[in-house]
């Protein structure tokens, strides 16, 4: 069975809590960070410059998308710049539209031209994914975000799109596809399996990936034993 040393999709731990995030740095596994303004709403930040330079402080030699939200183009590139200059290490997640409905493949293809490292975000079907292919195709390193996980919630197997997507971008090296947005660690094995560059995690995903090619026997009798010891502590009588 696999095991997390023979993984070759890279984790990129996925958040915007500063003490987790500096704690999952110390992990070797993890080879890249990811976030968005859902997730630095959830961590409680309401200063979104201040937290990003000050996790570029420590966080510097691994790559970290953080993303613009405007909703305007305009807007959306002076962010991009901004956010773009704060550190050789950084993405600049762009979404594939904005609120509107609006392509942003115009913007990403001049922010790429630009030399800028784009994430394009928000993509659930495979024609986004051959147009930013197209957008970025001849930049710098670029990222492009399949979010697998809500296609699942579609009830939609992401797996063949995924697939496909690694093919799709194989004439173009500098161009990695994530798989955003897993669910569990079977999600991880199937990443593998696909050879997705890249997978983002949260930090419960993580902390099960040890878990992997475990003897499912051993866990069975483990599962039986926490039963066992929860209804003891808790003095269930009947």
């Amino acid at each position: 069975m696999l095991k997390a040393s023979d993984l070759k999709v890279k984790i990129f731990a996925d958040g915007a809590d500063k003490t987790g995030m500096l704690e999952l740095y110390k992990n070797p596994i993890v080879r890249g960070f990811t976030t968005n303004p859902t997730l630095m709403r959830k961590a409680g930040i309401s200063d979104y410059r201040a937290f990003a330079k000050d996790i570029l402080q420590t966080i510097k030699d691994r790559p970290i998308s953080f993303e613009v939200f405007s909703d305007e183009f305009d807007e959306m590139e002076r962010q991009a710049a901004e956010i773009a200059a704060w550190g050789k290490n950084v993405y600049v997640k762009i979404p594939i539209t904005n609120t509107k409905r609006e392509s942003t493949i115009p913007l990403i293809t001049r922010l790429a031209k630009k030399g800028v490292k784009v994430n394009v975000t928000a993509i659930l079907t495979m024609d986004q994914t051959k147009e930013s292919t197209k957008a970025l195709a001849g930049g710098p390193s670029c990222n492009i975000s399949i979010f697998a996980g809500r296609i699942a919630d579609a009830g939609v197997d992401p797996v063949p799109m995924m697939a496909e997507a690694v093919q799709l971008v194989k004439p173009h090296p500098q161009i990695e596809i994530i798989w955003a947005s897993p669910r569990e660690v079977l999600n991880v094995v199937q990443a593998h399996e696909v050879g997705c560059h890249i997978i983002t995690a949260t930090s419960d995903i993580i902390k099960k990936l040890p878990t992997l090619g475990k003897d499912l026997g051993q866990f069975s009798l483990e599962t039986v034993q926490m039963f066992r010891q929860d209804a003891v502590q808790a003095g269930f009588k009947l």
